[in-house]
């Protein structure tokens, strides 16, 4: 099989050409709104992530871990941010050059596979911006681990994640039907369902596991909230399936 995360990046290109909504670029109008003010930005898939998060943006040099696909990052450069962009994609990639082009702002983009060491040295940005993503993931830890490493001290790191809800159930969201961890690299079925529906390469991951994960690698947790899917059962039902967090490296 080749190798998961190429496999990922080639099926989120086809979403991409196929109109994902993950993989629009944001409109001029969008641009110039945040360039007087006026702006919110998304971790999970309907919340809006709070500006107290973020604090001053003019001038802090912030990455955008597997934040292709020209929505969030322009939102920072038009506030005056020192942007980088990584993700695997080439089409996501694309869109921040598009938006980047279009708006007249520079921005760093890398083409880059978060399952290995981040291209950049230690202590290279003020901020990590991370949109749900760690789910296309099997090893989730040494991410974040790397993420504590190019964070300074004191910088802050906002993640948006699946609580592994999603993965428990059927395609409709009535039943439960799928052994945990969802993995499948180790198990047949779950990767047959993928493949029919179409999902690239997926894994569950647990709060705690994620949790763990960032205090493990020198984060402190200073705020989270939970989210919804946006449409389906599970969403009608109101139970949460995803969780933004906001952690700080002290």
């Amino acid at each position: 099989m080749t190798d998961y995360q190429t496999r990922n990046a080639e099926t989120i290109d086809r979403w991409v050409e196929e109109g994902w909504e993950w993989g629009k670029p944001i409109e001029h109008e969008t641009y110039l709104d945040a360039v007087n003010g006026k702006w919110d930005v998304l971790l999970t898939p309907t919340v809006p992530v709070p500006h107290n998060w973020f604090g001053a943006l003019k001038g802090k040099k912030i990455l955008g871990l597997a934040s292709g696909g020209g929505q969030q990052i322009p939102i920072f450069a038009a506030l005056g941010a020192d942007a980088t962009v990584l993700d695997l994609s080439d089409r996501q990639l694309a869109s921040e050059r598009l938006v980047a082009d279009r708006e007249g702002y520079d921005v760093t983009i890398v083409k880059a596979d978060m399952t290995k060491p981040l291209p950049f040295p230690d202590r290279a940005f003020d901020l990590i911006f991370h949109p749900v993503s760690d789910c296309y993931i099997e090893e989730i830890a040494p991410l974040y681990r790397e993420c504590a490493r190019v964070l300074r001290q004191g910088g802050v790191f906002l993640g948006g994640f699946d609580n592994g809800i999603n993965y428990i159930v059927n395609g409709d969201e009535t039943a439960i039907e799928n052994e945990m961890p969802f993995n499948p690299l180790k198990n047949e079925a779950q990767m047959r369902r993928l493949e029919e529906d179409d999902c690239g390469i997926q894994f569950s991951h647990f709060f705690g596991e994620t949790v763990s994960a960032l205090l493990k690698a020198g984060f402190t947790l200073t705020d989270i909230y939970d989210d919804y899917n946006g449409e389906g059962r599970l969403d009608r039902l109101r139970i949460p399936t995803f969780f933004a967090i906001r952690a700080v490296k002290y």
